[in-house]
């Protein structure tokens, strides 16, 4: 699963990802209300976690502006304004739960996948290269048919890819969607686990592009 976590508190925003990744989903961050609202417009994810006070655009603004465009990507929004007044903006506005800072990281992932039980949305499609498919609902990979057993971060390495065919993946941009604390890591460690997924899926998955990145064979 897919999740748009938009937070501009760098810590709240780091242990949430820490958290989530371990629990199974691709989370990406942004730090503030425009960048939060292009990518939901654009980024395919099952689902949105959305502060209220953001800088340039609040969360309010943002899932009312995805609702207006007729955009139903699940919302959860956090708030440190406990009043029931904010509570009912946020589902007016367009929001489909609301959570008040602070909060138990147990209770925020319990109402997450309520959401996304309960959620119309279409499950993610299942993603291909050559004889490898990855069904992000189910977490299972498999080359011609037969299942491989992949890390937390060799299958997020692996989803990232497939999401972006024929493109080159830089680096740092791996570090940054895929790591927890990209800012802490040798950006050496991208090519070890791309040498992993090499030798589990097959040494042509993954091109190297010299001087730029990767690239996934389609």
């Amino acid at each position: 699963m897919r999740l748009l976590l938009v937070e501009d508190e760098r810590r709240l925003a780091h242990a949430l990802r820490r958290g989530l990744t371990g629990d199974g989903f691709v989370v990406e961050v942004a730090g503030d209300g425009v960048t939060g609202l292009e990518l939901a417009r654009h980024g395919d994810f099952d689902a949105v976690v959305l502060d209220v006070m953001l800088p340039r655009l609040s969360g309010f603004e943002v899932v009312q502006a995805l609702r207006s465009e007729e955009n139903w990507v699940p919302v959860l929004m956090l708030s440190a304004r406990a009043g029931e007044r904010d509570q009912a903006d946020g589902l007016d506005y367009g929001a489909d739960d609301y959570l008040t800072k602070p909060f138990s990281y147990v209770v925020l992932l319990a109402r997450l996948r309520a959401l996304l039980r309960r959620s119309p949305q279409a499950r993610p499609a299942v993603l291909t290269a050559g004889d490898v498919r990855l069904d992000p609902s189910t977490r299972q990979v498999t080359v011609d048919g037969v299942a491989v057993a992949l890390t937390p971060r060799e299958f997020g390495l692996l989803e990232y890819l497939l999401r972006r065919p024929g493109r080159v993946v830089t680096k740092i941009e791996l570090l940054d969607h895929v790591w927890d604390a990209p800012d802490d890591v040798n950006p050496n460690a991208v090519e070890v686990y791309v040498g992993y997924l090499r030798r589990k899926l097959g040494r042509r998955l993954v091109e190297t592009v010299r001087g730029a990145g990767y690239r996934l064979e389609t």
